[in-house]
């Protein structure tokens, strides 16, 4: 339903949709910065399927054609994710450097708070620019949904919940996790401490976005605006957004339903 891609082929996908789709971007950020783009294709027998870098207005996407898999829908979720998303944000926010004096550290990292404004928002970015693709907007929903059962086992594996436990939860939520995959992410959120707070931006940030995206009025574009302009942190957030849900939920300890019987 999404449209079949080979790996080869998702470059010329992703970077025609990145052209198709970035004026729509531009306008609901107003984002005015240049940014050079550079695609490069590997095939190298390592864990990461792609990887975003560069510097200032240049932009470098590697793609490992062993390990990325793509459909069409996910090519321009891709393109508003990494090229336009961090990408163009990024860009922004250097030639803002580049021309006046800016009131934050000019350096970032993925364990500072800003990561739950810079992946948030790239994951819920379709829902700003580009809703009325059903398929985009459907992907990005049921993004939204198992990064809501990872959050679950973030905080259950971390408040003391057994693995065993963790695991047959992630099993009821998503039948189509692997054990692999489940056991993966309990140890990167659980054990990782240089992961935990990483990984816990995902949900977090894509959770209050989302959010954002179905209010009316201005506040979603002033928003949207500041975000790529300054690194905001979730206290920026909230701040621009009174009236909004807390980001990371209530703070209260996740109970773990009883699995069904077979």
């Amino acid at each position: 339903m999404e449209g079949p891609l080979e790996a080869e082929e998702a470059p010329q996908a992703i970077r025609q949709a990145a052209d198709e789709l970035e004026p729509l971007v531009r306008q609901a950020t107003g984002a005015t910065a240049d940014f050079r783009l550079r695609v490069e294709t590997v095939a190298v027998d390592a864990y990461w399927a792609y990887w975003l870098d560069g510097a200032g207005q240049d932009i470098r996407l590697r793609i490992n054609l062993r390990r990325a898999r793509f459909t069409r829908v996910r090519a321009r979720q891709f393109a508003l994710h990494e090229i336009l998303g961090h990408g163009l944000q990024y860009a922004n926010l250097a030639a803002r450097c580049a021309h006046e004096s800016v009131p934050w550290v000019r350096l970032l990292s993925v364990f500072a708070p800003h990561q739950v404004l810079l992946e948030g928002l790239a994951q819920a970015l379709p829902l700003f620019v580009n809703a009325d693709d059903l398929a985009l907007a459907t992907r990005v929903r049921l993004d939204h949904y198992l990064q809501l059962v990872r959050a679950e086992l973030h905080l259950a594996i971390n408040n003391g919940t057994s693995a065993a436990e963790c695991a047959a939860h992630a099993k009821e939520r998503v039948p189509f996790w692997t054990e692999q995959e489940i056991a993966d992410h309990l140890a990167d959120c659980g054990a990782d401490s240089l992961l935990r707070s990483y990984l816990w931006a995902y949900p977090a940030g894509l959770d209050w976005f989302v959010a954002l995206a179905e209010v009316p009025g201005t506040v979603a574009q002033e928003v949207l605006h500041d975000a790529y302009r300054d690194p905001l942190s979730p206290a920026d957030l909230e701040a621009k957004w009174p009236t909004g849900p807390t980001i990371g939920g209530p703070g209260t300890t996740v109970r773990l339903r009883e699995p069904t019987l077979p």
